[in-house]
């Protein structure tokens, strides 16, 4: 399907919170053994059981190459997945951060129409090349569905942006406004981008990214929307670790915004792990990097007991009524990020 003209905001479309009634959630399999250096083995079958906890509340959707999915089956049917929520697409990739190089979808709540936004991928300001097949994955799934595709010349990661599904987008200052990003581009005109794309009328901005994240400070690391008003944010405790400055930045900043009715926002702090490490190099931990799907919300683990166990406990009082679900993500954090960073939500059709 071609790339529609108009902007999607104009015509009635948003991009809704995490936490409403989702279709399916994709993922692009893991095969870049050079993301995970000498510890690749063990990717597939912590992605297996991501897969099977999200199929047995809604649809997965795979973006994988043909030769690579029976072995993928077998995996996710051997993790206990419903394997008839399971669907694969024949998506060839260069690596595996669906969050990022997949669509961003919208909605339009008065025809239930579910659309996808496709914004321009470069790894992360080149870091890793080549990204060719992961730029070309929003316009693969958008034919393979047959969704409209409003495409956008504009680089832009899906965990750059937050938002509360009621008009207010979370951001930092450090990716968005990096120049291996849209150096051409200014503050104005990044945020009149997400405007007429996301459909959001406010758009929130933080400062810098924790210790170890390639991607120059996604916010899918550091805070998330929980609720209209609702913001929970990762705090460093320890005033030694180099995170605590960054983090109480941020918090003060938060602490200063208002929601557009003039109030402060509901924040609850969440712990940080401690520090986790892969040949000496430290590793972007955090809580704060959970998925949202129906009736649950998937939570990383680090083989902390007491930490990951506060973590759980802060993120169930965020979201009643879901079941929390503690993901062990301490290999896949090997490749620099874990649960959100590797998948991507597709908003159901009908409010």
């Amino acid at each position: 399907m071609p790339a529609a003209t108009q902007a999607p905001a104009a015509l009635g479309f948003r991009m809704p919170a995490e936490w409403e009634r989702q279709e399916a959630v994709w993922l692009s399999w893991p095969h870049n053994r050079s993301t995970w250096p000498g510890n690749f083995r063990p990717i597939p079958r912590v992605f297996a059981g991501i897969a099977a906890h999200i199929s047995v509340r809604e649809k997965v959707r795979i973006n994988i190459a043909a030769p690579l999915q029976g072995r993928a089956r077998a995996l996710i049917a051997r993790a206990g997945a419903d394997m008839a929520n399971v669907e694969f697409f024949d998506h060839p990739t260069n690596d595996t951060w669906c969050r990022d190089h997949g669509p961003i979808f919208v909605r339009n709540d008065r025809t239930g129409e579910v659309a996808l936004t496709d914004w321009v991928f470069n790894a992360w300001g080149e870091k890793y090349a080549p990204f060719d097949l992961d730029n070309r994955i929003p316009r693969r799934i958008g034919r393979a569905l047959g969704l409209r595709r409003f495409e956008k010349s504009m680089v832009l990661e899906g965990g750059s942006i937050e938002v509360n599904g009621k008009g207010l987008l979370l951001t930092t200052e450090s990716c968005l406004l990096n120049r291996n990003r849209n150096p051409g581009l200014t503050r104005a005109r990044i945020e009149r981008n997400l405007r007429d794309f996301l459909g959001v009328r406010t758009v929130l901005w933080l400062g810098d990214g924790i210790v170890g994240d390639d991607t120059d400070g996604h916010i899918d690391d550091l805070t998330r929307f929980f609720s209209e008003s609702g913001l929970v944010t990762s705090v460093e405790r320890n005033r030694r670790d180099p995170n605590h400055a960054v983090l109480a930045e941020n918090l003060g900043r938060l602490r200063a915004l208002r929601t557009p009715s003039g109030r402060r926002f509901r924040i609850v702090e969440l712990p940080m792990p401690a520090p986790c490490e892969f040949r000496g190099t430290r590793l972007p931990a955090s809580y704060a990097n959970f998925l949202v799907i129906n009736g649950a919300v998937l939570v990383p683990s680090f083989r902390q007991p007491r930490r990951d166990g506060e973590a759980a406990e802060v993120l169930a009082s965020c979201f009643p009524g879901r079941e929390v679900v503690p993901i062990d993500c301490l290999e896949l954090v090997g490749g620099l990020g874990t649960l959100h960073c590797v998948s991507q939500q597709q908003p159901a059709p009908n409010p």
